[in-house]
This record gives structure tokens, C-alpha cells and sequence, in this order.
């Protein structure tokens, strides 16, 4: 069961990303860019996180992984943090 869910995740993160990627080549808006690796990283990350549950590899291998969710999380602030100060210049 947790392997359904786990895959039902990623495939829902690889989704949103095709919808990110979709407003960006409308909008050029460097904030859906930056959403939308954010997602593909996501999604990368439950698939590689579940093939090392399945192989019951090492804990330090499994903690190597969230590093992976720590750059995605990192990419939507960043989004975030250059979406805010771009308006911020743009107005002067």
C-alpha cells in the first residue's frame, strides 16, 4: 500500500510540474520555472526514496535522499524571494 501511495505522489508532483512548465511558456514568469523544478526535483525524490525502502539499504543512505527534498523546497523559496524582489525594483 505505502508503495501506491508513494508512486500516486510522484506521479501527482510530475503533474504539477507539466502545469508550472505550461504557465511558464505562457507567462515567462521566473516563478513557475522555479515551481516547477521544484516539483520535478519532488517527484525524483519520492521515486529514488521508495526504491531505497524496497532495496533496505543503509540510514545514511535513506538521509542522503532528503537532501534532495531540502533543493526543492530551497528552489520554490528562491522562486519566491526573486518573484518578490524583481517587483520591488521594477516599481521604482
Amino acid at each position: 500500500m505505502e508503495d501506491i501511495l508513494t508512486g500516486a505522489i510522484a506521479t501527482a508532483s510530475f503533474v504539477v510540474a507539466l502545469y508550472f512548465f505550461r504557465f511558464w511558456k505562457s507567462t515567462r514568469d521566473k516563478l513557475f520555472l522555479y515551481f516547477a523544478l521544484a516539483f520535478v526535483i519532488e517527484g525524483g525524490n519520492r521515486l529514488v526514496l521508495s526504491g531505497l525502502l524496497q532495496m533496505s539499504v543503509g540510514s545514511l543512505e535513506e538521509y542522503s535522499v532528503y537532501l534532495l527534498r531540502l533543493a526543492s523546497y530551497s528552489l520554490i523559496l528562491m522562486g519566491i524571494w526573486v518573484k518578490n524582489r524583481g517587483s520591488r525594483h521594477k516599481t521604482r
